[in-house]
């Protein structure tokens, strides 16, 4: 799960990290007193405007400026609220900014990079900084990869005194700072460690002419499967910066993720469902989604499958690719034949049956009086579908 800048920055806080003051806002008319507010009361200091979704290069898209009164706040937060910022992570499509958040502007000496994420070759998590703040850190890792230092982490000591220390000095910072650097990193690690967070990054970090560290950007994602621990947490979800699709997925309780192709997939198992994406693309075709039905679905949930997957405009063809065993191939059957009548689809779908029950499962789909092509494994299946997702 993703949240906003703003909310990234109040759970960092909670646990020490360091960031600039500001509110954050859903009325341009309320930009004016903050603003305000940040200077103790004048007009006419400097602030930053930024949109707030869940997605980088907002600068670039015009979505963070400076404003250098209240007043010029106030208007820029009527241009940003309502517009759709385009960035190169949003697609062409956007997305509408509901929020901005209005911030102290800072006098910065540097811009530096942290950024914490789960390890899988060692498994542990690894801290990661840079001097090169500012950067997105793929480019940095592509063009300047001898810029980044890591130290991976042992969950079972946790992030060490020394360890904060090599990252400062690393970092080039002056002795005054090191100490204070460390305990910036160690509050940092604290949080990400605690909120069962799967990223954490702050670009830029930066270090201010009056020697402040502060986080002047925050980013953090968190584990899903951990959310029932942090209620809090869950509760910062803002649905309307997911794709539709998902998110009726998720209420369904369905593992769903849209993609960019045009063979919509339904398959029971992640492992399944990955090898199921990965022969399509081995046939010439392109998946259009990853879904997951689950080990025990049941009729309806199948029913609800094909909602999701129709409801995907770019799909031409499905592929049901169902593995029985605690799921019954005649419960599959069922649930599609339903779904086909129900729903009225008019793209082409090819299933393939194996495990319990399979006979019979073959048997309702052919005998429902509806068009499905029935393949007879996996490579068929996958060749049938795309060649069908070619013609319609």
């Amino acid at each position: 799960m993703k949240i906003h800048e703003y909310q990234a920055k109040q759970v960092l806080a909670r646990y020490g990290v360091t960031v600039p003051r500001g509110e954050v806002i859903a009325k341009a008319d309320e930009a004016r007193g903050v603003a305000e507010r940040l200077h103790g009361g004048k007009g006419d200091g400097a602030v930053v405007v930024k949109a707030q979704i869940h997605a980088g290069g907002r600068g670039k898209g015009g979505g963070v400026k400076l404003a250098r009164s209240a007043e010029e706040a106030e208007k820029l937060a009527a241009q940003m609220l309502g517009m759709t910022l385009v960035t190169h992570q949003t697609g062409p499509e956007g997305r509408v900014v509901r929020r901005v958040l209005i911030e102290e502007g800072l006098e910065v000496d540097r811009e530096l990079y942290l950024g914490l994420v789960i390890d899988r070759a060692s498994g542990c998590p690894v801290f990661m900084a840079s001097t090169e703040g500012g950067v997105e850190i793929e480019v940095v890792a592509a063009e300047h990869p001898e810029k980044i230092l890591k130290e991976f982490i042992n969950p079972a000591v946790g992030f060490q005194p020394f360890q904060a220390r090599k990252l400062a000095f690393g970092l080039d910072l002056d002795g005054a700072r090191v100490n204070e650097a460390s305990r910036f990193f160690t509050s940092l690690y604290r949080a990400f460690e605690a909120t069962d967070a799967s990223l954490a990054e702050i670009n830029p970090f930066v270090v201010t002419k009056d020697g402040r560290l502060l986080a002047l950007d925050a980013k953090m994602n968190f584990d899903d499967n951990a959310l029932f621990r942090h209620p809090d947490i869950r509760e910062l979800r803002d649905t309307n910066e997911e794709d539709a699709l998902e998110v009726k997925a998720t209420n369904y309780g369905l593992n769903y993720i849209r993609l960019d192709g045009n063979v919509g997939c339904m398959v029971n198992g992640a492992g399944l469902a990955m090898a199921t994406m990965d022969i399509i693309q081995y046939a010439g075709g392109h998946p259009a989604n990853f879904l997951d039905v689950g080990g025990g679905a049941n009729e309806e949930q199948v029913r609800r499958g094909f909602e999701i997957i129709l409801g995907d405009p770019n799909v031409r063809a499905v592929l049901i690719n169902i593995f029985g065993g605690i799921m019954r191939c005649d419960v599959v059957a069922s649930g599609v034949v339903s779904a086909a009548r129900s729903l009225g689809f008019k793209v082409p779908v090819v299933v393939r049956l194996e495990g319990t029950n399979v006979e019979l499962g073959q048997k309702m789909l052919s005998e429902s009086g509806l068009d499905f092509a029935v393949a007879k494994g996996m490579k068929d299946a996958a060749e049938k579908v795309v060649a069908l997702a070619r013609s319609g």
